[in-house]
């Protein structure tokens, strides 16, 4: 199978691009997949394609920049001359652009694919009728909230003319089920990205480092957490150390160097800059708690699952996507309220001064991320890529729910 995948890459600043990493590292190892066509954005740096295991090869076509009106010509054009066997879309509302006519064409391409008779499935890290526009740093506007709303309901139906939409969470399925009658969305489990041997989950010396991690500036806001450990810092005796790793948000270009001149006056606060594949690990592996300071979820957390992954104690804002996600796949956390500084610093605090306790964290989440891991993932889409070119071949219409009720992974 030679497979396609449209989707930001690393060292892309676009949402998705280390969820693109670890789609491609992994479904090269797929006996079943001969060639992968990485159909990404344009950047300065090279494509990360160091990978370890040997896999098949990989074939970059950069083709697509954010909010670029070309760009559902520009992915077609390359779609057409490559001539993959199957397509797979790793897609949010706003992965081609934060402004609506990119957005909404970059979000077409799944039927112009469908229309050529090529296997495509579509992942939706969200859905338009779990985000919060005003706090996902959208728009406050309710008039325009409503406009947003009903763009993204026609955005919807498009996608969903996929073959197949594969959707993380089971709240999600259930939505677009009942709501656009649809047969053809499938649950399949977000993965962690790596599965490393289990860690001693000791910390190292110096100071507990407190990670943020990820693209900050439209619902990633990090002063919240600046603010919370400055209070620790007030009333306790913990030596800490702020780590904000990654950048902006292309929605908020400028965001993180303004939080830099605010906060200019806090000791040991870092702010690391784009984070390489390779540097990962190390981030996390330092830190003691790994803090999400988010005003709003859209959708699945790749931080999460991550996280769990190097076995780190988390804290979590209530809200309704992650507390979902939670109780789905077993992690465990601290939770706080996304507006209150000192509800965040509590959360904290309660991690930092009971050892035992962030450590029964740590092994919880360890094991909840080790459940699924992205090569499983990896395997389940190829299951429904075969399914989606069994009934092509046999010209019948292909019935999700019925799928997974036979479907072996």
């Amino acid at each position: 199978m030679k497979l396609a995948i449209v989707t930001a890459y690393p060292p892309s600043k676009v949402s998705l691009t280390e969820y693109g990493y670890h789609l491609v590292k992994h479904f090269r190892l797929q006996k079943e997949v001969t060639e992968i066509i990485l159909i990404t954005d344009k950047t300065k740096g090279e494509k990360d394609l160091n990978f370890e295991e040997k896999g098949c090869k990989v074939t970059v076509k950069e083709c697509w920049n954010f909010n670029d009106y070309t760009n559902v010509f520009k992915v077609n054009k390359v779609i057409a001359s490559t001539k993959p066997d199957a397509v797979l879309f790793n897609l949010q509302f706003l992965k081609f652009g934060d402004k609506k006519i990119p957005a909404a064409l970059g979000l077409m391409l799944p039927l112009l694919c469908k229309m050529k008779g090529i296997p495509t499935i579509s992942l939706m890290h969200d859905i338009i009728e779990q985000v919060d526009l005003n706090t996902a740093g959208i728009t406050s506007n309710k008039f325009f909230q409503k406009i947003y709303s009903g763009i993204g309901n026609l955005l919807t139906k498009l996608v969903l003319t996929s073959d197949v939409v594969a959707v993380t969470m089971g709240k999600y399925q259930t939505i677009l089920e009942n709501k656009y009658q649809s047969r053809n969305v499938a649950l399949i489990p977000h993965g962690s990205f790596e599965t490393p041997e289990e860690p001693d989950f000791t910390l190292p010396a110096g100071p507990k480092k407190i990670l943020a991690f990820g693209k900050f500036g439209t619902y990633k806001k990090v002063e919240i957490m600046i603010d919370a450990i400055e209070l620790i810092r007030r009333r306790t005796n913990q030596n800490l150390e702020i780590v904000i790793a990654g950048t902006d948000s292309p929605n908020t270009p400028g965001y993180l160097e303004s939080v830099k001149k605010k906060y200019a006056h806090v000791d040991q606060l870092c702010f690391t800059g784009y984070v390489e594949e390779g540097d990962v690990p190390t981030i996390f592996e330092e830190s003691a708690v790994v803090v999400f300071p988010y005003t709003s979820t859209t959708g699945s957390s790749g931080v999460l699952h991550q996280a769990g992954s190097y076995g780190k104690a988390v804290v979590l804002p209530e809200l309704g996507d992650l507390s979902t996600l939670i109780k789905e796949e077993g992690y465990k956390g601290e939770f706080f309220n996304s507006n209150s500084v000192s509800s965040l610093a509590d959360a904290i605090e309660n991690i930092l001064v009971h050892d035992s306790y962030r450590e029964y964290l740590a092994k919880a989440n360890y094991r909840a991320a080790s459940a699924i891991p992205m090569s499983k993932v990896a395997k389940m889409y190829i299951e429904y890529f075969k399914v989606i070119q069994v009934a092509k071949s046999k010209g019948f219409t292909l019935d999700v729910p019925l799928v997974e009720k036979n479907i072996v992974f």
